[in-house]
């Protein structure tokens, strides 16, 4: 990808209180949803395997995303400072697990919706705008 890492945004979404509220319910509810998420039962959510910037440790967390032309484009609920997307930007890549099948991804860049949203079904983008979602994580794939 030729662009550019957009600076993280400062001010408030329209969904921001939402998902402030629900940060601290991630830990629950993490676990059970890895073990289905990423599998052809559930295709719109996936798990991104990343590894910790400072700890090396091995992690994997649901999110929502959706396959593009080469790669895979993931709205950012929580912002470009969730962890799992900081550990991903400083490692350059990691792993998505989406439809039963593991793919190492590289290159992630952070984008304004415009440039991201054409890979989600319509009622998809309306959702997302209803939440305030204006930042995607766009990873390329590795590779073989």
């Amino acid at each position: 990808m030729t662009d550019t890492l957009v600076r993280p945004q400062r001010r408030a979404r329209v969904g921001a209180s939402l998902f402030a509220s629900l940060r601290p319910l991630t830990g629950v509810f993490n676990r059970p949803v890895t073990l289905l998420a990423g599998s052809r039962l559930l295709p719109f959510w996936s798990v991104v395997r990343h590894r910790g910037r400072r700890s090396g440790r091995s992690y994997a967390t649901p999110v929502a995303a959706r396959r593009t032309d080469g790669g895979f484009a993931i709205p950012l609920a929580f912002g470009e400072t969730a962890d799992w997307c900081r550990n991903l930007i400083a490692a350059g890549g990691g792993v998505v697990r989406w439809g039963g099948r593991e793919y190492p991804v590289t290159e992630p860049l952070i984008v304004d919706a415009e440039r991201a949203t054409a890979a989600f079904r319509p009622f998809e983008r309306r959702g997302i705008r209803a939440l305030g979602i204006r930042r995607f994580l766009l990873v390329r794939d590795a590779p073989r």
